[in-house]
């Protein structure tokens, strides 16, 4: 028997014309496909009345229907260090904060933490991530659990290249599982100034090997610029390009400080960029300059980065800051407007993943990784415009349904396959754990 969905009467925001940004119609899912989009009553009728087929119908009166978000910059496990160490210089942060805390973590912390972060992200509408971190074979778990879509990035610094290939196979090895089909795995060399040039090359060549993304954090701050400079005399992204690691295969993520040859050369190379405004906001890491960068060609997408550095993993508050920030960096109230920002969350995500011809618009033939947002409530309206509305007044607790792949996996706010209550236990039992082991060094 098919498994079908339909959802009725919804105002849908394909994402393929700003032309026509929005209008009314059914959409017809089948098994993870969208097959019917149809603007009179009599197609979904049929499709919903045909023979051998099991249909949900979504009554989509009230909601509008649009992509799922697409988060491509974020570290999930780092849930556990929400709120663990505000306020603080980056470099500080790191070295005196963060990495402890992270020396500290075992396996069930990476999996809670993980396991967090993809409910919250999942109740938000974030349907696919793209994470840098560190044993994504067991973060990979978690993402399964919850029926999420993910690109693991394991996390390169100083480790052995014999080392760090046994990670990438723990990886790879499960995701030839048909369970694990929604999930990629990606090379993540940390940063140019955390990683060798010996290494920073064998990344880009293995990734080339196994025909994977390459994600890596670049000129994020004045530091990083500062300590590049004084090792080579080149800006972080001159450096980089000098080694031959750009690519339209690369996905930077901050790119906070950008001279024009460094966007012209990023433009050239295809360079894709993950823009974190709420990240570089509470870190001082300064404001990235976006609207320069796609006025140079460049692909931008979005992402929340860690929540340690944010805090949540709300990709609506990263659109409307990414939009606020570049109007006021600018002085120009017409830099980065609504259709854009949103597209910044959905279309360009898929392009910098390599999947826009799946995923980030609604079309038929497009894999049904959908959401739908409740807009019958006060703050969003009147709705004189329904992209700004979106944009700049929908908030993370008004997505009310989400669809993965076509499997309801949040309906009606809440999450269909995990638990909350538990989620928030385990992950309160690992911080717990991480903090008595830290006291135990301590004395």
């Amino acid at each position: 028997m098919k498994k079908r969905i339909l959802i009725e009467d919804v105002m849908v925001v394909p994402m393929t014309s700003a032309t026509e940004p929005y209008y009314k119609a059914s959409v017809g899912i089948e098994d993870d496909k969208i097959v019917l989009i149809c603007r009179n009553g009599d197609d979904a009728q049929r499709f919903k009345t045909e023979p051998d087929a099991d249909v949900n119908v979504i009554d989509g009166r009230g909601r509008v229907l649009m992509p799922g978000l697409i988060n491509i910059h974020t570290h999930a496990s780092m849930t556990l260090l929400r709120g663990y160490a505000d306020d603080y210089e980056l470099m500080d942060w790191l070295n005196n904060y963060i990495w402890p805390f992270e020396a500290k973590l075992q396996a069930e912390d990476y999996r809670s933490g993980a396991r967090l972060a993809v409910a919250e992200m999942l109740l938000g509408g974030t349907t696919s991530m793209l994470d840098m971190y560190f044993n994504e074979d067991l973060i990979a778990h978690e993402v399964v659990a919850g029926g999420m879509r993910a690109w693991l990035g394991t996390s390169f610094l100083r480790s052995p290249h014999q080392k760090y290939c046994e990670e990438l196979d723990r990886v790879e090895n499960l995701l030839v599982r048909p369970e694990y089909s929604n999930i990629k795995s990606v090379i993540a060399p940390h940063a140019p100034y955390t990683v060798s040039d010996e290494n920073l090359k064998w990344t880009h060549s293995e990734a080339a090997r196994r025909s994977l993304l390459l994600h890596i954090h670049l000129a994020e701050t004045l530091d990083e610029q500062r300590i590049i400079d004084e090792k080579c005399g080149m800006s972080p992204v001159e450096y980089c390009h000098s080694l031959g690691i750009l690519d339209r295969n690369t996905i930077a993520a901050h790119c906070v400080h950008l001279s024009q040859k460094d966007m012209d050369i990023m433009a050239e190379c295809g360079v894709n960029i993950a823009h974190n405004p709420q990240s570089n906001m509470k870190l001082a890491s300064g404001i990235a300059p976006i609207a320069q960068m796609i006025k140079s060609g460049i692909n931008v997408g979005l992402g929340t980065d860690g929540a340690s550095s944010n805090n949540d993993l709300d990709m609506w508050e990263e659109m409307r800051t990414a939009s606020l920030l570049a109007k006021v960096s600018t002085g120009d109230p017409c830099a980065l407007p609504a259709y854009e920002a949103l597209k910044m969350a959905t279309v360009n995500g898929a392009v910098a993943l390599g999947v826009a011809d799946r995923l980030g618009t609604i079309s038929e033939g497009m894999i049904a990784d959908l959401i739908l947002v409740n807009v019958e409530k006060a703050h969003l309206q009147p709705m004189h415009n329904l992209i700004s509305t979106l944009v700049y007044a929908t908030k993370s607790s008004d997505v009310d349904t989400v669809i993965v792949g076509g499997q309801v996996v949040v309906e009606k706010g809440r999450l269909t396959r995990l638990d909350m209550s538990e989620v928030i236990a385990d992950a309160r039992r690992s911080v717990e754990a991480i903090v008595c082991r830290m006291n135990v060094d301590k004395n």
